[in-house]
């Protein structure tokens, strides 16, 4: 019996995810005037790059110092909210938190929290290059799908 290792499952279980959303994603409708972009074109496209990456980690052969015996004592000494698993929870807990602050709290808004929060928390400190990035590329994103494709973007309590 073949025995999977841990890219191999998180491969399969990413391609599930990236399958579920392709199927959504195809379901979106096309707009009644033609578009040469039409809205259901990125999501796809971010479906199809997400299956191929999963592929791309279920193939991919993990090397032995990938794979430790046991935590080594530095990590071990650690505090409790900076050890590896905690920090998938944390940021799993910080992506849901964004998911339900979004439209109450605008895309601008929730989405430069999260960057920053996020960075901060795993051990970036120039708070002031962190915030000028973060507020960069939210803002960039933001023009560009308003502006640029008429995507909706939540506004929140910002007054654009």
């Amino acid at each position: 019996m073949t025995r999977f290792n841990t890219n191999q499952v998180l491969g399969l279980i990413i391609a599930l995810v990236a399958a579920g959303y392709l199927a959504m994603a195809f379901q979106i409708p096309n707009f009644a005037l033609p578009r040469p972009i039409d809205s259901d074109l990125f999501p796809k496209v971010l479906g199809f790059t997400l299956f191929g990456l999963a592929v791309l980690l279920f193939l991919e052969k993990p090397k032995d110092q990938d794979i430790p015996d046991e935590l080594d004592s530095e990590e071990q000494a650690k505090p409790l909210l900076l050890r590896p698993w905690s920090r998938i929870v944390i940021t799993s807990l910080a992506i849901a938190a964004y998911a339900l602050l979004l439209v109450p709290l605008g895309f601008v808004l929730t989405s430069l929290t999260l960057s920053f929060s996020l960075a901060w928390y795993f051990g970036y400190r120039r708070h002031s290059v962190n915030l000028a990035t973060s507020a960069g590329v939210v803002l960039v994103l933001y023009l560009t799908m308003t502006r640029g494709m008429d995507v909706y973007l939540p506004p929140g309590i910002l007054p654009f």
